[in-house]
């Protein structure tokens, strides 16, 4: 008896369950190229407050058009033009600027900006803020700048115990959060203050942006049939790291964080047969293209899309720079 033809469409039985919507949101869209039409309008160099998008190969990309990337306003010269990051900046960061004459192009995410505008509503109102993120991300920093002396930040539960005591008599308190945060994470955190606080309020609407709840519900949707998650952001990035928290909480065995395909080890592949992969909202979808060849190589050749949300939102550019038609 001759022997079976196997046929070359069989697949290995490894598989690679792609989470959608992932990778760009439209406030980062609207940020890079931001600093893309600067360097088209004024020419090189335009100097960029922080990164511009937490993700390394976005920052990389833009510094070989021209972009030149500073810790502050002041390291950059007399009357330059300057992008201000995704994350929002404060007051203070404007005045810097001003007194360097610098012509600044605010790119902040109009979700951050919603926040921070909802910050100086409620100081002006006579509300004490109790601000839910994370100590020292750019997003917080220029958050709680609008309002220095009445926002007191929240980093985590263990964060609830270094609230100054005045404001359990604080009749006047609601709570904000870090537009990028886990909701699980941020609800247990609004759960717990609530029992310390019973007058606190809620915001009048949500403040983690759809983008971030977008992604942490495609991750719920493939984790639990995954025996690994991968997901390609940098490290940097909150809304990256909380979706390998997600995943892991959701019924993933592991999850990894990698900026390139590169950085996958072989190692993480034994006993897996099923592979998620998301990615954070501020990595372009070529690294995850990068990594879907890079699994290939392994022999997960079977790519299936799980679409849990249809993301349509576009964002105007800062109206400095958009064309008149």
């Amino acid at each position: 008896m001759s022997s079976p033809v196997i046929s070359p469409e069989i697949k290995t039985g490894k598989k690679i369950l792609l989470a959608a919507p992932r990778g760009y949101c439209a406030g980062v869209d609207r940020a890079v190229e931001t600093v893309e039409r600067a360097l088209e309008e004024y020419g090189a160099p335009v100097y960029v407050r922080k990164e511009i998008v937490h993700n390394r190969y976005v920052v990389d990309t833009l510094a070989e058009k021209g972009a030149i990337f500073v810790d502050q306003a002041s390291d950059a010269p007399e009357g330059a033009n300057m992008v201000f990051s995704a994350h929002g900046v404060s007051p203070a960061v404007h005045a810097e600027a001003a007194a360097k004459n610098i012509k600044a192009i605010d790119a902040a995410c109009p979700l951050v900006t919603k926040v921070h505008n909802e910050v100086k509503r409620f100081d002006k109102q006579g509300f004490h803020i109790l601000f839910i993120g994370h100590q020292g991300h750019e997003e917080v920093e220029g958050t709680m700048g609008h309002s220095i002396e009445k926002t007191h930040l929240v980093d985590g539960v263990a964060g609830i115990d270094t609230l100054p005591e005045f404001l359990a008599d604080e009749p006047n308190l609601i709570w904000l959060s870090q537009t990028t945060l886990s909701v699980d994470e941020t609800m247990e955190i609004v759960k717990e203050l609530k029992a310390k606080y019973p007058q606190l309020q809620d915001p009048p609407s949500d403040d983690i942006c759809y983008a971030t709840q977008n992604r942490q519900v495609a991750v719920k949707a493939i984790a639990e049939r995954c025996e690994l998650m991968i997901v390609v952001g940098s490290k940097n990035s909150s809304n990256s790291v909380r979706l390998v928290e997600v995943a892991k909480q959701n019924g993933a065995d592991n999850a990894y964080l990698v900026d390139y395909a590169r950085e996958i080890d072989p190692a993480w592949f034994e006993g897996v047969e099923t592979i998620g992969i998301s990615s954070g909202a501020s990595v372009p979808e070529i690294l995850v293209q990068g990594v879907v060849e890079r699994l290939a190589e392994f022999g997960y050749d079977d790519v299936e899309e799980v679409t849990s949300a249809a993301e349509k939102i576009v964002f105007a550019l800062p109206r400095v720079l958009r064309h008149k038609d």
